[in-house]
């Protein structure tokens, strides 16, 4: 354990705004049986950040109200039923919440080991976009090698991740975005169409020979529902993981899922169970890993900044310009 008790952590004093973030004062947290205790050299900042800041996405009940959900550090206390890491290692890890602290707990199974090559900044940035697009893409959606994902929201932390990790295992992708600068920032990553200035069905249909794509990987919601029906091929999956622009579908054609036989779902990382979590990192462990270490698949950071600038780290993020992943140094 620390020499010392205490430790800064960053709270939401109420939901709102950046401002009402701030950094308080409170004991280090003691590891259970199946935790490691890491002191956080870095910590990512994600979607549902902000909206667990706005009051929208509260923690479930019994679970630490302080934000953050992925950290990476060194384990410096370790639970007495813990096998798989030793003090002293690099990890990152999956939290439970908590992770906007120079301490945080992390169930052993939601933990990773830090390939050598890999910065403390970039291992902070893996956890909850893997973990999530894993999930997501890979067990719920099946996409395999010679199959086509479209992505929306391509440039999100989300969104670069799931690009990446298709490029790696031989998906074609199409991808969504905003500004033409995202578009030229992602380019090398996938076919990238700018939603704004062009209909992305119509452009996808016709690069697809009006074939369509087997996933679709969708952050959007109602809006783009239809198009969405439109484009999935046979046996195609639609899987959401937020509804940024709007949660409720107006009409669905019922017709095209059964002729096309599509399979709509989506999930919550949050909502998952420890042995679900635990499967997702033992399959990334497995498969993800050895790309890490050959320098392959790494997030994209766009910008870092200090523990007590949390307020800008969130004004970042809201504003909604960077591409792949925003970044907080404890250390």
């Amino acid at each position: 354990m620390p020499q010392h008790s205490s430790m800064r952590q960053i709270i939401i004093t109420e939901a709102g705004g950046p401002e009402k973030l701030a950094i308080e004062q409170t004991e280090i947290p003691t590891p259970q049986a199946d935790e490691v205790l890491v002191k956080v050299h870095a910590f990512g900042l994600n979607r549902p950040d902000i909206l667990q800041r706005q009051g929208l996405y509260p923690m479930p009940e019994g679970v630490t109200p302080v934000p953050g959900l992925e950290v990476a550090g060194e384990v410096v206390a370790v639970g007495t039923a813990v096998a798989s890491y030793r003090i002293g290692d690099k990890v990152c890890g999956l939290t439970n919440g908590g992770g906007y602290a120079e301490y945080c707990v992390v169930p052993e199974t939601q933990v990773l080991p830090i390939p050598e090559n890999v910065s403390f900044v970039q291992a902070a940035a893996i956890p909850e976009t893997f973990f999530t697009v894993w999930a997501n893409v890979f067990q719920m959606g099946r996409a395999k090698a010679g199959e086509t994902v479209l992505v929306h929201g391509g440039s999100s932390g989300i969104g670069t991740t799931a690009l990446m990790l298709c490029q790696a295992f031989g998906i074609k992708t199409f991808t969504t975005v905003g500004t033409d600068d995202k578009v030229a920032a992602i380019a090398s990553l996938s076919h990238v169409i700018n939603y704004k200035t062009q209909d992305f069905e119509a452009v996808i249909q016709k690069e697809t020979e009006q074939q369509g794509v087997d996933v679709i990987l969708d952050m959007v919601g109602a809006p783009y529902l239809a198009a969405n029906l439109n484009l999935l091929r046979r046996d195609g999956r639609l899987v959401y993981i937020a509804f940024l622009g709007g949660a409720k579908a107006k009409e669905v054609k019922l017709g095209q899922i059964m002729m096309k036989r599509l399979t709509i779902t989506g999930s919550t990382m949050r909502a998952r169970n420890t042995a679900e979590k635990a499967l997702i990192a033992k399959e990334l462990q497995q498969q993800v890993l050895p790309l890490w270490e050959k320098g392959e698949c790494l997030p994209m950071i766009y910008k870092t900044f200090k523990f007590d600038q949390i307020q800008d780290a969130h004004i970042a993020m809201d504003i909604g310009d960077h591409v792949g992943k925003i970044v907080v140094e404890v250390i």
